[in-house]
């Protein structure tokens, strides 16, 4: 049979994206299909789970898609549009031996791609890159499978609210307004909301490939500015807001503040180490030092780790963590769950501790340590580039006294707080962040981060933007 090339820039670290009909094409779909679909088999399984999101180009990859799993022989479970969690949550209800989502998760309107799964853990490194390989040589099993159309929704659903009346029986009942973004969260939390106690408000609630309301991205400000509002002027207890896909969330206080995925995760930390006290919660290189100090004064240990939801839920089945999240918003609880980033589960927990809780979310938040922390902010690099930038800073910083760990880019600790660059898993682009004591301590960080830049030829004055 003859090969397949596909182009090398949409097989990453831990999924498969690209520009639909630029990079990624239907076509890509169907091979993709057909490379797992393959390793599936000659691993000995048969059965596969397969979602899609609400992009416009995402019917037509998941067709593709589902031929080519098909066509090595697999029995296909179609459970159709949804979020990424439910696909995940089709493994365990279904007993499927995989599953994969077609989804560009938080990505512009115009991008797509794919998020595997195998035997309940995720696929990604060279399990994904090993495809250009299979596709080229284009020596695959053949078979008949077949197409099964399954709707979890309601199951799904009844999981997530029967842990809810479980664990949270007689709460009081909170305002709360939900930012489904136009995603593919839409449909499921209409329904959700309705078994729960308290006020619902949801925005935004209709399926849209367009996002005519706001980008995907929650941790985008911009994008949350109509969540804030709305929280303000009605007077409500909390804001949610998801990501493209329902694997994400940020959450608003009642006066209007953001909480990204750092202090969402230690505002669930201490819930989960009063169940579970003196254990290791995880948390990516780009979170709050406020979070790793204060999960110690709760009693746990915090353990700082590489970003990507593969590289985080990985690590919690190794050390058998409860929790986990990252900045952005991923979220994974193995305490009465699965351990995969659910959205919606996360959501349910956090307003069941919050309504516990003798004050107000914005009390609890303002309670805290205080910092000056910058955005994220990416800078555009090749995906070359971008890696080779991060040895040439690592070596710099070997001939000097500086305090800094590798585990995924380069953080660096010192008196006035901590600076971070790393290669972006999903971009061609690099990631910057600092954290200081006040605002003089980051412009000192922000110089020492730049001037790193500036000897790689990356930029060519220091940063203003980051403030």
């Amino acid at each position: 049979m003859p090969g397949y090339s596909f182009n090398k820039t949409i097989l990453r670290e831990y999924d498969i994206r690209g520009i639909y009909n630029e990079t990624l094409f239907d076509q890509d779909a169907y091979y993709i299909g057909k490379c797992f679909g393959n390793f599936l088999r000659r691993s000995k399984k048969t059965s596969i789970s397969v979602g899609y999101d609400g992009r416009l180009s995402s019917p037509a990859l998941e067709r593709h898609l589902v031929e080519g799993l098909k066509d090595c022989g697999l029995i296909v479970h179609r459970v159709g549009m949804c979020p990424t969690p439910l696909v995940y949550f089709s493994e365990y209800s279904l007993n499927v031996d995989a599953a994969i989502m077609v989804t560009g998760s938080h990505n512009p309107i115009d991008h797509n791609g794919f998020k595997i799964s195998f035997n309940k853990s995720a696929f990604f490194g060279t399990s994904l890159t090993n495809f250009i390989e299979v596709a080229e040589k284009g020596d695959f099993i053949n078979g008949n499978g077949k197409s099964i159309d399954v709707n979890l929704n309601e199951n799904y659903i009844n999981h997530l609210i029967n842990d809810f009346n479980e664990f949270y029986p007689q709460i009081k009942n909170l305002r709360v307004v939900w930012d489904a973004g136009n995603g593919s969260t839409g449909n499921i939390l209409q329904k959700l909301v309705k078994f729960l106690p308290g006020d619902h408000k949801i925005i935004n609630q209709e399926i849209n490939g367009l996002f005519p309301a706001h980008g995907p991205d929650p941790t985008d400000p911009k994008n949350l500015e109509q969540l804030q509002t709305t929280v303000q002027e009605g007077s409500f207890d909390i804001g949610i807001a998801f990501d493209g896909d329902g694997d994400r969330l940020i959450i608003i206080d009642n006066k209007g503040q953001i909480l990204l995925g750092d202090m969402v995760l230690l505002f669930l930390s201490q819930e989960i180490l009063e169940y579970h006290p003196g254990q290791t919660l995880i948390a990516d290189v780009k979170a709050s030092k406020i979070l790793f100090d204060q999960i110690e004064k709760l009693g746990g240990i915090p353990l700082m780790w590489k970003t990507g939801h593969s590289h985080i839920k990985k690590k919690m089945k190794e050390i058998d963590c409860p929790l986990a999240g990252e900045v952005s918003g991923h979220i994974f609880f193995a305490d009465r769950y699965y351990g995969f980033d659910d959205a919606l589960y996360a959501a349910l927990r956090f307003i069941g501790v919050l309504s516990k809780k003798g004050y107000t979310l914005n009390e609890w938040l303002n309670n805290l340590p205080k910092t000056v922390c910058t955005r994220e902010h990416k800078i555009v690099c090749s995906d070359i580039r971008k890696f080779e930038i991060i040895e040439e800073v690592k070596t710099r910083l070997k001939n000097t006294s500086e305090n800094f760990i590798d585990i995924d880019g380069i953080r660096v600790t010192n008196d006035r707080g901590w600076w971070l660059l790393r290669a972006s898993n999903t971009q061609s682009a690099l990631i910057l962040r600092a954290e200081a004591f006040n605002k003089n301590d980051l412009e000192f960080l922000i110089k020492d981060l730049s001037s790193q830049l500036i000897k790689s030829n990356i930029i060519q004055t220091e940063l203003k933007d980051l403030f």
